[in-house]
């Protein structure tokens, strides 16, 4: 995962597939996101549903992404989302193993 810590700002989002998503950052960068396989626990399991997913929202007060239930990304996560994705779904697949393990 990334090692710095920068501070990012998202300015506009789209959904341009089922679980990808377009966002513009404060330095005018545009990255196209792929949020498949990151659907584990009670906070993000929702975002599955492509339906959900499609009820992102950009929160223009702090500049994240957001959606009704309180599911969030930290606008740095997603700008290096193409460095950081491997590591942040095997974080999830551990989120999975620990609610099995708990149930």
């Amino acid at each position: 995962m990334n090692e710095t810590h920068e501070l990012h700002s998202i300015y506009d989002v789209k959904v341009v597939g089922d679980h990808t998503l377009q966002l513009t950052f404060e330095d005018g960068s545009c990255k196209t996101v792929d949020l498949t396989g990151f659907w584990e626990g009670e906070l993000f399991g929702p975002l599955r549903d492509p339906e959900y997913f499609r009820l992102v929202r950009l929160n223009k007060e702090c500049h994240v992404i957001e959606w009704p239930n309180g599911a969030d990304f930290d606008p740095e996560t997603l700008y290096h989302w193409d460095v950081d994705r491997d590591d942040m779904i095997a974080m999830a697949q551990r989120w999975r193993h620990a609610e099995a393990l708990a149930s």
